[in-house]
């Protein structure tokens, strides 16, 4: 059966809370949420006019791989309510079973938590400009995608659609969730990260860099959510192809991000169609991802 574009829902029984770059989330009940992914792909802060079909099936199925594998590090938002019963509507479902997840309401936390483990991307022009990435000082003569001495926590602000994250120091991050959360969310976040590097490195895959997100609960018990480890919240590389010094090739949305630069367009909406290559080798690079990352 082939894959169609799944842009956006049709859900009228349940009240639409968020509209995201890539999600919709929807109110079930006092606390239960449903969050549904579509195929919609953004760039540089934009969303695109075009879509990846599959995509929304990828990242959610990309995500509950790893809600189960951190279920021992840290609690998450996943629920025992099952999506028949948020969405007792079979129309309403149709076509929504691999790309929703029932959550629960959680407060989600001010700031994204970015954790590299190479020098590449924003990281790599900070480095060339002041030798440090996000204020942290790294030893002079590495090379862009080298790999860093150890991973590195630079958290951001969380922006709207539209909108640019602001990368934020340590120190901000404290003034904005207090000392031990700060550090409850780094150090989570540094060994999700490690424990994921080493799952992916044995399957071909290195973790370039990546973003969690937290929510806390009533009793202010810090929780993952959104999204974990996808091709859109991380940066993959195939590890045969590796070679410090140059660019490697991407499992992720990179790919789309390189041919953006090579048009004449100045990053802010509305953005440009994807050509139908782009589309196809994009969404093919998804699906290995997911191939790889959740094989056994």
């Amino acid at each position: 059966m082939p894959i169609t574009d799944q842009h956006d829902t049709s859900i009228t029984s349940l009240p639409l809370i968020s509209q995201g770059k890539v999600r919709e989330i929807y109110a079930v009940d006092d606390d239960h949420l449903l969050l549904v992914t579509s195929d919609r792909i953004s760039a540089f802060d934009v969303v695109l006019p075009s879509t990846i079909p599959g995509k929304g099936e990828v990242l959610t199925q990309v995500s509950l791989f790893w809600f189960d594998k951190t279920a021992d590090i840290i609690p998450n938002q996943l629920t025992e309510m099952t999506l028949e019963q948020a969405l007792p509507d079979p129309n309403e479902r149709r076509g929504l079973e691999k790309r929703s997840i029932v959550a629960k309401r959680l407060k989600p936390l001010p700031v994204e938590a970015i954790v590299r483990g190479y020098l590449i991307g924003s990281g790599w022009k900070d480095y060339q400009a002041s030798g440090k990435v996000c204020g942290i000082a790294l030893p002079p003569g590495l090379q862009m995608a080298d790999k860093l001495p150890e991973p590195l926590f630079t958290p951001s602000t969380k922006a709207a659609v539209g909108d640019h994250d602001e990368n934020i120091s340590f120190e901000q991050t404290v003034e904005l969730l207090g000392e031990a959360l700060a550090k409850q969310v780094r150090d989570v976040s540094l060994e999700i990260y490690n424990m994921a590097a080493e799952h992916a490195r044995q399957r071909g895959i290195i973790i370039a860099d990546t973003k969690f997100e937290f929510g806390l609960d009533a009793a202010g018990m810090l929780h993952l959510i959104d999204e974990v480890l996808t091709p859109d919240s991380s940066r993959f590389w195939p590890a045969e192809t590796w070679q410090p010094g140059t660019s490697p090739p991407s499992f992720d949305k990179q790919y789309v991000r390189d041919y953006l630069e090579t048009l004449d367009w100045d990053k802010t909406p509305p953005g440009p169609e994807l050509p139908e290559e782009v589309i196809r080798k994009t969404a093919a690079k998804y699906r290995e991802a997911q191939r790889l990352l959740c094989s056994s």
